[in-house]
Formats: C-alpha cells, structure tokens, sequence
C-alpha cells in the first residue's frame, strides 16, 4: 500500500508561518486526542486555515504527523561537556526526554506501525527523522576525533557505515527502553547505557566492578 503524493500545483508560496501553526496544531491535536481520532478538520481549524491548505502541503494524516514529530527532533543538541560520554549522556536525555512527550510518544507509535504497510511513509519517517539526526552522530564523532577520544576514519563509505551502526544503537535501545519497555531512561541508565557503547560488554562490566 502506497502514500498518496501531492500533486504540484501553481499558486502562492508556502506560508512558514502557517506550516509551523498547522504543525503545532497537530502536536496540539495528538496530546488531546491521541492519533486515532486525530482528524485533519480538527488540525485545520486549531491551525486556523482551511482544510485545503492541509491537502496541499501533506496528501494525509500520516505524512502530517511524520513532519509534526520530526520538529521535535529537530530540536535535539548536541551538548560540548568535555568528554565522549558526557555528550552522549547529554543527547541522549535529551532524546529521552522528547520520547517522553505524549505528542512523540503517540505519534511515533503510530506513524511507526503505519509504515509496516507504506513504503512511502517509511521512507519519509527515515528521510525526516532518522537520517536527518544522524548529525548528531556526525557531530559527535568528529569532536571526539579532534579531542583523541577516537581514532580518524578516512574511508568515506566505512565512516557512513559506522554513523549508521552507532545512530542504530543508540536510536534503538532508548526507543525500546522508553516506547517498548515503557521504563524511564534516567540518568542511571543512560550512564550504564553510555558505558556499553563505548566499552562494549566485558569493558563496562569490569568498569561497574571497580
């Protein structure tokens, strides 16, 4: 089953401002209603624009609510706190923390199993929420390099391959722990969590033992 696409059409420029209202219209919408009753009638009049102009930025609720999510991760940063593991402790709250959130957390859920059935939606979610935070990743590891933390990677495609790897990892186990397992990634765990990645499993639990 395939997404519906927007046809190209003449007309006036998209309006920023009315993106971000429509957006935050449906942020609104998933926290009071959650994502089955969400409605783009209901988005359209919170937002205080027609339904039409809905239909002529996003073919359905889906896609809509992909972008609306992807916002918030668009907010994450990653914070320079001296070392490779205070940042990633750092991003990694933070990431949590908008997991968190009913809007991201019913969202996600939803648009996640959605795409199980979509191959467009599935490519949107990776197009403007995973690869979009993989600069994190990017960002991260260059830091490191310029610190000494990690060694330079010169092989462009193994460098891709170990961004992807790492951005695995780490988008997965707090997206399991948080959304799946419904128990809270705390400080406590995000420093356990911290330790693995970067020692692996016999060098944090020779770490937890000293």
């Amino acid at each position: 089953m395939q997404s519906r696409t927007a046809a190209a059409r003449p007309g006036r420029p998209r309006s920023a401002a009315a993106d971000a209202a429509i957006l935050a219209a449906t942020r609104a919408a998933l926290v009071e209603l959650g994502w089955s009753k969400l409605t783009l009638g209901d988005v359209a009049t919170r937002a205080g624009v027609a339904k039409t102009t809905l239909y002529r930025r996003w073919p359905g609720k889906n896609e809509l609510v992909v972008d609306a999510v992807a916002e918030l991760f668009d907010e994450l940063r990653l914070p320079d706190l001296g070392s490779l593991a205070a940042d990633i402790e750092g991003v990694v709250l933070q990431f949590a923390a908008i997991l968190a959130l009913p809007e991201a957390k019913s969202g996600l859920m939803a648009v996640v199993a959605e795409s199980t059935r979509d191959d467009a939606l599935r490519e949107r979610i990776r197009a403007s929420i995973v690869d979009r935070q993989k600069r994190l990743v990017v960002e991260g590891r260059e830091r490191a390099q310029g610190r000494g933390e990690l060694p330079p990677e010169k092989d462009p495609s193994q460098s891709a391959r170990t961004v992807d790897l790492i951005f695995d990892m780490v988008a997965g186990a707090v997206v399991h722990r948080t959304l799946v397992s419904s128990h809270p990634a705390d400080e406590e765990w995000v420093r356990g969590f911290t330790q693995v990645l970067l020692l692996g499993l016999s060098g944090a639990a020779e770490s937890a033992g000293d």
